[in-house]
């Protein structure tokens, strides 16, 4: 906590009154655009409880993560860290890395290469002692392009093993959005409506509040 001392109108001499300045906790979320959807309306829902931050960009797969996260963390001392990968995991893609239907190309990030990396990343995230929340990697529609429907569920299960066991908390933003996704999601893609990233803003701004609370 922070303290610097003020002379306010009306004071003579050495009379000088102490005003503390409170610095509020620092949160990063790191993820790919459905973060970026729920980013601004969560730092909307948290102001004054804490500053919050975006990795800059898209957080892509797992390996991106892996590359850049000691550019993303750079010297800040993080309170929590709300992070996600996954979408650009399981997407299909040919050898020039674009995006291609599932049988003329294959997966991004394998699933036995998720699981690797995400349990680095997890390691090197533990190191920064913030308090850490994963976020599941919210579920792929029917006709989704490039994705298969039922990919996310395997390597969200794949990542809740690793969560448990570096005792990670976790909010399911699957679970959450899968009852309502007809309304939430647009058709036949990864990504929500304006009203759907509200939403996950609600239930990512209370997962943080609950994480700065435990502090």
């Amino acid at each position: 906590m922070a303290f610097f001392s003020l002379c306010f109108a009306g004071c003579t001499g050495n009379r000088v009154e102490e005003a503390r300045v409170v610095e509020l906790p620092k949160v990063l979320i790191i993820g790919d655009s459905i973060s970026i959807g729920y980013f601004e309306p969560t730092k909307t829902l948290l102001e004054g409880k804490a500053q919050v931050y975006h990795n800059p960009g898209n957080a892509q797969h797992t390996a991106t993560g892996l590359a850049k996260l000691d550019e993303w963390l750079g010297q800040t001392q993080w309170d929590v860290i709300h992070f996600n990968h996954g979408l650009h995991d399981v997407k299909y893609v040919d050898e020039q890395g674009r995006r291609v239907p599932p049988d003329q190309g294959k997966q991004q990030i394998a699933l036995d290469a998720y699981t690797r990396n995400l349990d680095e990343l997890t390691r090197r995230l533990k190191k920064t002692g913030a308090k850490l929340i994963f976020a599941t990697t919210t579920p792929i529609p029917e006709g989704a392009s490039g994705r298969v429907k039922g990919d996310a569920k395997r390597y969200n299960e794949a990542a809740l093993a690793i969560m448990a066991r570096y005792d990670v908390s976790v909010n399911d933003l699957y679970s959450f959005a899968l009852p309502r996704l007809d309304a939430i999601q647009r058709p036949h893609d990864v990504h929500f409506t304006a009203e759907g990233s509200r939403l996950l803003a609600e239930q990512v701004a209370q997962t943080i509040r609950d994480a700065l609370d435990e502090r």
